[in-house]
This record gives structure tokens, sequence and C-alpha cells, in this order.
């Protein structure tokens, strides 16, 4: 049977938050009967996004995280309600029934992403609920995905081996695999937000005047193993991302076949500009 899941590339994501008012816009003031009790005006922040800034002056990158209820398939709040007060549908989508659910603020809690809320003047716990009402009346997509400006967000309605697939092979990930909860919102280039880099710049000395130097190779080795190999670009700039934080010690080789080489150690614990590194200047220049 095919089941709703939503793919999210945090790499087009820029925070103009259109899928935030949408989700606002469809539940302020609005009942759903079964599906979700009106959202409160403040407070509540159903489909949030997060932000991140990695890095310093002058290799600097912001990124941006669309969170919401993740339609677990090992759900913990589904897990923690024997009465049905919240239950997952045969399309994998989970619901907190308005009804069932009141008075049963422990909902909130259950949730290890935090994307339960608790609506104090309905005395009932709430969440994105993938706009299963409007699903139901034929929409092809839920709002936040219909008003993405960038196309960050998109929905899938597949069968599960078909959603493995894709998530394979184009290296989709999801938030926290270690809580074993099986979401179903999936992430494309999510080492922006949970990864770190460690960048530098190239330059040379020409006739008195310092000038980038683009085609120089850097090599990302830690103890004795080489991590990763790039070539700087016309800034003289490199990068290498995807990296754990605090995960240690690392040495950055810089070497140009007509500039030398010379390397410099680093300590990575969050994101990181190690600087301008200087080369000598022509083979001529550092025969004399």
């Amino acid at each position: 049977m095919k089941k709703w899941n939503l793919v999210i590339d945090v790499a087009k994501c820029n925070n103009c938050n259109n899928c935030f008012l949408a989700v606002k816009d469809e539940h302020v003031a609005n009942d759903f009967p079964g599906y979700a009790a009106p959202q409160p005006l403040h407070g509540h922040r159903w489909l949030d996004i997060q932000r991140r800034e990695r890095g310093c002056v002058p290799m600097v990158d912001v990124a941006y995280l669309p969170t919401m209820c993740n339609h677990c398939d090992e759900a913990p709040c589904i897990k923690s309600c024997k009465d049905g007060a919240v239950y997952k549908r045969p399309d994998g989508i989970v619901i907190i029934d308005p009804r069932q659910a009141s008075g049963k603020k422990e909902i909130v809690g259950t949730c290890p992403y935090g994307s339960v809320w608790w609506n104090t003047e309905k005395n009932v716990a709430q969440k994105w609920i993938f706009d299963a009402h409007l699903l139901d009346q034929g929409w092809k997509e839920p709002r936040c995905a219909q008003v993405c400006a960038t196309g960050a967000i998109t929905s899938l309605s597949v069968e599960d081996e078909e959603m493995e697939r894709i998530a394979e092979s184009e290296a989709l990930e999801v938030l926290h695999p270690e809580f074993g909860t099986k979401p179903r919102i999936y992430y494309r280039n999510l080492h922006r937000f949970t990864k770190c880099f460690i960048g530098g710049s190239v330059a040379i000395e020409r006739d008195g005047v310092v000038d980038c130097l683009e085609g120089a190779t850097a090599t990302l080795s830690k103890g004795a193993t080489e991590v990763a190999e790039q070539r700087t670009d016309n800034y003289g700039d490199f990068k290498f991302d995807r990296l754990e934080p605090d995960s240690g010690a690392y040495t950055i080789k810089i070497a140009h076949p007509d500039h030398g080489a010379k390397a410099v150690d680093v300590r990575l614990g969050e994101s990181q500009y190690v600087g301008v590194i200087h080369l000598g200047g022509t083979k001529q220049q550092r025969a004399a």
C-alpha cells in the first residue's frame, strides 16, 4: 500500500517561512473534527524552522532545517497510548485524536523530537497532521509542499519498498536515526545542519602582491589516514565538509608543483576557517 512521506532539501530552504505560515493559515481558528482542534494563534510551531550558522568570516554558511511531526512507523506517542488516542493510519500518517486525547498532557513528553504541543485552551496535545484532512479530500500534497517557493519540500505517496530505494539512491537521511522511530520525514543535504567543515584559503606573493592560488592540492588527513583531497578554486579556497563535530586532530597539507608545500594542524570542535595559508614563490624564486 502507498504511504505518505516528505522529503526536505536543506540546501534549498531559505527560511522564507511560507510552510510555517501555511500551517498556521490552515489550523489557527479552524476546527477539523477527527483530525485536529484549532491551533492557538501564538506559541505553537507545528512546523518549525531551525537555524544553524557554521564557520566564521570570511567562510560562513547558514542552513535552515524545517522540522515537524515525523509520522514515525515506531512512534513513541502511539506506544504510550493504549486507548487509541494516538494512532497511525494505513497511509502512514499519525493522528492525535482531538477527542480521545483530551486532557492527556503526557502525550507531549513522549515525542523525542519535541514535535507535540500542548493546547492549554483546548486541553489537548496537538501536532502537524500532514494535512490528512486535505489529502482525504483529494489534494495531491500537503500545503507546506504546495507553497514551498524553492522546491525544498516535496511529498511522496509510494510503497515502502519504493521509498527505501529512493532514500538509498538519493542518500536521504532522517533525524536522529538512533531514536529507532523509523520516521517518514527524509532530508537531503542534512550534513549542512549536522556536520562540520574545515576551510581555508591559499595565497602566494608575486612581485610584492599577495594573490589567490588556484589549483593547489589540499589534502586532509587524520593521523595516518587520508580523509579527503581537493583543489583550491579561483579564490584560493578549499572546504572539507561532512566532518563529525568534536572529531579531534586533523592535518591539512597544501601543495603546488610550482610553489612548494605547507602543513597545518587543526583540532576540530565546530566548523572553522583556518585562515590564509601562504606558500612560497616560484621554483626559481625559492632556488634563489
